[in-house]
Formats: C-alpha cells, structure tokens, sequence
C-alpha cells in the first residue's frame, strides 16, 4: 500500500482542513495542488493532505513563532535560553522545563485588527517532489475577515471571510484564539480544567479523557499570534496529558532547521494496524514550535510543514 492511500485512510475520521490556510489558494493553484478537505479554525489542527500533480503528499499547517507587531512587519527573532537538556528526559519534565523558559520571553505588540499575518513555510517531508512545489506563503488578517495564498510563480490569492462571533460556524479569527489564550490560568490543572469547561471541540464519548484533553490543547498550541505566558499554560497542562515523548536526539526538518522533537499518538491505520503519531518541532533555544510532522511507527515522515518565517504585515501580499 502506497504512503497516500495510508494517510487518506488515517484521515478517515479526522476534522476537515483549515479554512485560514488552505481555502485561499483552492482556485488558483488546481495546476499544483487539490486540497483534500476543510476543517475550522477552532477545531484541532490535523494535518491536512493534499494531492499535488506531481504525486506529493503535502500538508499545509503551521504552528508559529509569531508574538506581535505592529506598524512595520517584523519576523520574530529567537531569543537566547538556557540550553535544552533533552535525551533522557520525559515529556512532562521537558515541558515543565520549556514552561519555566518561555513564560520570561518578552511578547511584542499584539497586531492591530487591520494587520495580516504572514507565514513562510515548507513542506515536509523534505523530498524533490515537495521542493518543486516550493515554499508555501500564507496570510491571515488579524480579525478574521480575509485570508490569502501563494505558492512560487502563482499570483496571489485573496479571500474574504468572517470568521469572528461564529459567523462562519467553528471557525475562530487569531484575534479571538489570541483571547483565549491569554486568559489561560497559569497553573497546569487550572488550564486543563478551564479547557475541559469551555469544550471548544467536543469530547468523544469513545475516547479517553487525555486524549480529548490533548485535542483541546493541540489546536491552541497552533495559534497564530501565541503570547508568552498563554504556551507556557498549555505546556504545563500538556505536562499532565499521558502519552507524549521526547526524541533523544535532534531531529532536521525541511525548513533546515534542528530542533526537539515531541511525539504524541495519532492514530492507526485502519488498513495496516501500524500506529501513527503527531511530532511537534520545538526551537531548542526559544521552546516555540515551529513546525509539525506526521510519523510512521517507525519515524518515517508522511507529511508535515515546518516554518521559515512570520511576521506581522501591512496587507496580503507584503513579506515584511
């Protein structure tokens, strides 16, 4: 069984794709892409499979470094930590570390309504296939009411939304995930249990309560403008989840760059049985995420997209 036959089957049951990242492009680049599904803003950030003419498999969500701007856009830069003592280390004990870190970063201005983010990405796995689709370009206005898309030699595709106040049914604008994230208690099981009272996605009467608690924490950890105090939350309430696990060593991703590796159960293979599993790319200097893989049980990259660059923009279509 080929490797797009395995994901489709492990879609299966899976939120449909991001509204905010994928639906911008759809018309334009039929010549590259078919994006698969939709999913909501609001609901866990799945990855996403894309056919691509040349046979890639493609994902299109990104977890982002992005903590404000204004005015002029600006790229985040990555600010000195301590160094990350990894292999050997549980989960919870390295998100308790990463916690401790990340909440002492100082957070830039959040964007005005009228500003965009834009990320710069590339997908994963890196292949020559996924490298002559080349690098993906989004941009998401700070209020929810438009998104755009661009891939190389493609103009760029706007799209005008309304994502606030639930006017496009689960979908959530960053500036309202940005709320959400900012009232978080600062304490683990504080944080856990306001998640479980808001319900933003609906448990599953099959699924054990980690998991649902995972679903909840996963699709804020993707948020697009993510203040300090907010990650350093979820990572403590994400410390009590069971199941996660920390690569022993550095992992590469397409995007060049090495960074921690923290791995937690998706799903199986409805055809093979084989488990597979989310990796979240942690940056070992700052503790931010910066990209997202799907892996086979045995650490075989089936899709993913990891970051380049973000910043805070003026209107769709400006890089910086």
């Amino acid at each position: 069984m080929d490797e797009m036959t395995e994901v489709r089957e492990l879609r299966a049951h899976t939120p449909v794709p991001d509204r905010g990242r994928l639906a911008p492009g759809r018309a334009r680049l039929t010549e590259a892409v078919r994006a698969r599904e939709r999913r909501a803003l609001w609901r866990r950030r799945e990855f996403a499979i894309v056919a691509v003419v040349a046979g890639v498999t493609a994902v299109a969500v990104a977890a982002t470094l992005l903590v404000g701007g204004k005015g002029e856009g600006r790229a985040v830069q990555p600010a000195a930590t301590q160094g990350v003592r990894f292999k050997g280390v549980s989960a919870a004990e390295f998100l308790r570390q990463a916690a401790d870190a990340v909440q002492t970063q100082p957070d830039g201005t959040v964007p005005q309504a009228k500003q965009w983010i834009y990320t710069k990405s590339v997908q994963e796995p890196a292949n020559e296939a996924n490298k002559r689709v080349g690098d993906v370009e989004n941009w998401i206005r700070y209020d929810g009411s438009a998104s755009a898309f661009q891939l190389k030699h493609h103009p760029l595709e706007v799209t005008k939304m309304h994502l606030e106040n639930g006017g496009e049914g689960d979908d959530r604008s960053p500036r309202e995930m940005y709320r959400v994230l900012t009232a978080l208690p600062a304490d683990g099981k504080q944080t856990l249990k306001a998640l479980r009272e808001q319900d933003a996605i609906a448990d599953s009467k099959d699924a054990a309560q980690a998991r649902n608690d995972y679903s909840e924490i996963s699709v804020l950890l993707s948020a697009d403008v993510m203040p300090a105090k907010g990650l350093a939350s979820l990572y403590r309430a994400l410390a009590l989840v069971p199941g996660g696990e920390v690569t022993g060593h550095l992992v590469d991703t397409a995007a060049g760059r090495r960074v921690i590796a923290l791995n937690y159960f998706r799903g199986e293979n409805s055809a093979t049985g084989e488990s597979i599993h989310d990796r979240w790319l942690i940056d070992p200097r700052t503790y931010r995420i910066v990209g997202t893989q799907i892996i086979s049980a045995h650490g075989k990259v089936l899709g993913g997209d990891s970051i380049v660059t973000t910043a805070v923009v003026d209107k769709a279509g400006n890089r910086d």
